[in-house]
């Protein structure tokens, strides 16, 4: 909340605005770069609680980029490298716990992984509220998680101050955006996000069911890339044809009401997997396949109604 509080006052002053253009979902000029609360409360926490060098560190450098980011503009491939980079240092600390020949092998996955979590968490934050609402209830989510697997305490509660730390920030941003959070905020969520989900993760159910409480970030993310490839355009151009985009652009939605519903349903499906997951995969994988093709759905309709009738 203090992060949020400074960047709020001082944003401006330091060249930290975020200026409307034609991709904006607002009209107004405000100060971003909010998540260095988020960073500081993690930083804080993966101190005290304990956890690897490895894990912290390149959340920090990563974190470092993405607010120099939030100033002046980095080539999306520099990005990529610093991103990929931190992925791999993370995944590196597994190296040497003699796992075996697996982890070798998919090291290269998990960094993908990881990497793309943190860069949808990105694409994620538009609009008002959604970043920390999705926050708060991935955050909260992984601890219960943690909990009732009885996993070690150190996640459990990095899990819950992440959750608390986009709390602290949320006043700052809905229902009226004073201050957005920034690559420094979004980026480092994903990413953090990402890398406890490999870090609770016993078996690849585990994984699938952990991965799950991040469910309408990637049924969104996936489903636009796909409407895009479909179109022949380039996913490296600048776009604003999320579902979330088109409900708050194209059907003059409020920001708050799109943003907690993306929070109910990721809820919904999170509760739904831990409770199914004693049960085995066809359960856990039936409500993920199912809610992804609800999504699906929605989408189409939304965007076969926005091209009949065009509002935004």
């Amino acid at each position: 909340m203090l992060g949020a509080w400074l960047i709020y006052r001082f944003g401006n002053r330091l060249g930290l605005q975020d200026i409307p253009n034609h991709r904006s979902s607002h009209d107004y000029v405000v100060p971003k770069g909010g998540g260095i609360g988020i960073l500081a409360a993690f930083v804080v926490s993966a101190v005290f609680s304990g956890l690897d060098k490895s894990f912290w560190i390149p959340a920090f450098i990563l974190s470092l980029v993405s607010f120099i980011g939030d100033r002046t503009e980095i080539k999306p491939a520099l990005r990529l490298i610093v991103q990929f980079g931190c992925s791999l240092v993370f995944l590196g600390s597994f190296f040497h716990q003699d796992q075996g020949i697996l982890i070798y092998i998919l090291v290269l996955p998990l960094a993908v992984y990881i990497t793309g979590t943190a860069n949808f968490y990105n694409f994620m934050d538009g609009i008002n509220g959604i970043a920390g609402i999705t926050g708060i209830t991935g955050f909260f989510l992984l601890s219960v998680y943690g909990y009732v697997s009885d996993a070690s305490f150190n996640y459990i509660l990095l899990s819950t101050a992440m959750a608390f730390a986009c709390a602290g920030f949320l006043p700052f941003n809905i229902p009226k955006a004073k201050v957005f959070m920034g690559d420094i905020g979004s980026v480092l969520l994903g990413f953090v996000f990402a890398c406890i989900v490999i870090l609770l993760s016993d078996s690849f159910l585990s994984f699938i069911c952990l991965t799950g409480f991040l469910f309408p970030f990637y049924a969104d993310v996936l489903t636009t890339m796909w409407v895009r490839i479909k179109n022949k355009e380039s996913l490296k151009q600048p776009h604003r044809k999320h579902v979330y985009q088109i409900l708050a652009n194209g059907y003059g939605i409020t920001h708050w009401k799109i943003s907690t519903g993306y929070g109910g349903l990721q809820l919904a499906v999170g509760i739904a997997v831990i409770f199914l997951k004693e049960f085995g995969y066809i359960p856990v994988l039936s409500v993920l396949t199912t809610s992804f093709a609800c999504f699906s759905v929605f989408s189409v309709i939304l965007r076969k109604n926005m091209e009949k009738n065009p509002r935004g």
